[in-house]
Order: structure tokens, then C-alpha cells, then sequence
């Protein structure tokens, strides 16, 4: 049976390949983005079955309103992908409180507004699939990224106690965790902080890093999510593409490692 999907952030980049999987099965989909117009190539070429709304997800009652006039319009939901969001690039010392605040506005509250708008209907439907976009940036932590790793940190957290507190009405949450894509995310969609030279050495390295990583595709991405949606038991977790699973199996190792070599203190700290 087809589905009907809400998509946050879904004129471009994953959020555009998402929305265009799910129409290319058959399915509705109710596409949001900060500006409407981005989203007519999505009409043009799917017609009715295409919503666009334009939305900020960080005005809640904006959220509130969308939600509301993609059930009255559209059918109750079966899929929602919290997709919207950004990154911050600086170091901790570099970004400022205005940044890290919006930073955590857009891709924490603007995610937590959209499931809290949609989770009555959906427990009144008695099922629903809520998937909520994070990053490996969400599990480990590289260097002037501290801002966008706190956001992604958090909404893992959230993500996780939120699957366990609505299992039994029937809703599950997955939090699809990608690696780097092909997309704008890192250009022109990104703010970055007023750089201090002194961390001009560690940009370069990291940098030239980065440039060494295959990009994955993202309409392969999209099929990817078509499974996870499509699925009787979907994860709670799952990395998309292969640079992902690498890097954050490694950077778990590395903390398991840690953790044992100081397992006597951790004990003496018990103090009985």
C-alpha cells in the first residue's frame, strides 16, 4: 500500500532524493522547505502527489500549522523525515553563542517541534514510522565541528529515549546516520565561524583528509531509506554509505579501550 511522507528540508540535497524516492514507489509525499519555490521541480514532475509547504521548522507554530494542513489535505501520516538542517563549521574558540544557538534551533528544536506536532496523530492512527536525519557526526566527534556535533549529539539522545517511550503506540523511530554525500551540505547550506589562525594548521589537515572520501550518491541514499521505511522492523540506527560504519567502529574502539584501562577507578569512585 502506498504511504504518505512529511519531509523537513526537502528542496535539495538528501531531503530532495528522499522525497523523490518515495514519490518514484507510488507513494505522497508533503514536501517543506524554508522556500517554496525549490520545491517546484518536485511538482512539476510529480503533480498532486506533491504537498509543498514552506516552512521553518524553528517557528513551532508554524510546525504546528503544516502538520495540520498536510493531514487535512493529504490523509493521516505514515512516514515523517526530520531531514532539515545544517552545519557549523569552527572551532569551539571561533563559533559564537549566536551561532551555536542557531545551530541547535534548527537542527534540535526544529526536529523536536515536528515529532511533538506529529505524534498525537500518529498515535491516534496507531502506527507511523519517524526517521530522524543525524550524521556519524551524531556517534564521534572530529575537530572544528563542535557546535554541529552538540546538535547531532542531542538529537540522538532525544531520538533514542523517544523510540522507547512511543513503541507501544505502535510508532518506531530510526535514526538514519549518513556519512559524507554529494550534496551542498558543506557549501553554501553551511555557516562557518570567523576563523583564528592559530587552528589554520589543523583546517588544512583535516581538510586535505576530507579530500581523500568518495562522496556517496545521494539517490542511492534514497533507495536506502525507501528499505528502511518499507520495513516490518526497521533498526533504530543505521549508517548510510561505507566511510561511516569505518570511522565510528574505530572511534568506538578507541573509547571501549579507554573505558577498560581505567576500570579500577571507575570502581574506587564507587566508594563501597
Amino acid at each position: 500500500m502506498s504511504k504518505i511522507w512529511f519531509i523537513t528540508g526537502a528542496s535539495r540535497g538528501l531531503g530532495r532524493s528522499f522525497a523523490e524516492a518515495a514519490l518514484g514507489q507510488g507513494d505522497r509525499v508533503v514536501a517543506t522547505a524554508r522556500h517554496v519555490d525549490g520545491l517546484q521541480g518536485l511538482v512539476d514532475n510529480y503533480g498532486d502527489a506533491v504537498l509543498p509547504l514552506e516552512l521553518d521548522v524553528t517557528d513551532k507554530a508554524a510546525v504546528e500549522k503544516a502538520v495540520e494542513r498536510a493531514i487535512d489535505h493529504v490523509g493521516p501520516l505514515d512516514v515523517v523525515v526530520n531531514n532539515a538542517g545544517y552545519g557549523l563549521f569552527g572551532a569551539v574558540e571561533e563559533i559564537t553563542e549566536h551561532q551555536l544557538r542557531d545551530q541547535l534551533e534548527t537542527n534540535l528544536f526544529g526536529v523536536l517541534f515536528v515529532t511533538q506536532a506529529v505524534l498525537p496523530h500518529l498515535r491516534t492512527k496507531g502506527s507511523g514510522h519517524i526517521i530522524q536525519v543525524s550524521t556519524m557526526g551524531g556517534v564521534m566527534a572530529v575537530p572544528l565541528m563542535g557546535g554541529y556535533h552538540a546538535s547531532k549529539w542531542a538529537l540522538e539522545g532525544l531520538s533514542e529515549s523517544l523510540a522507547r517511550e512511543v513503541a507501544g503506540f505502535g510508532i518506531t523511530v530510526t535514526l538514519v546516520e549518513p556519512g559524507p554525500y554529494g550534496t551542498d551540505w558543506a557549501g553554501s547550506s553551511a555557516v562557518r565561524a570567523a576563523p583564528n589562525g592559530v587552528y589554520d594548521e589543523l583546517r588544512e589537515r583535516l581538510e586535505a583528509r576530507r579530500s581523500g572520501w568518495t562522496p556517496g550518491n545521494p539517490d542511492a541514499a534514497g533507495q536506502a531509506l525507501l528499505e528502511i521505511a518499507n520495513s516490518d522492523d526497521p533498526p533504530l540506527r543505521v549508517f548510510f554509505g561505507t566511510i561511516a560504519p569505518e570511522l565510528v567502529r574505530s572511534a568506538y574502539a578507541d573509547r571501549l579501550e579507554t573505558w577498560g584501562e581505567w576500570d579500577e577507578l571507575a570502581a574506587r569512585a564507587q566508594g563501597n
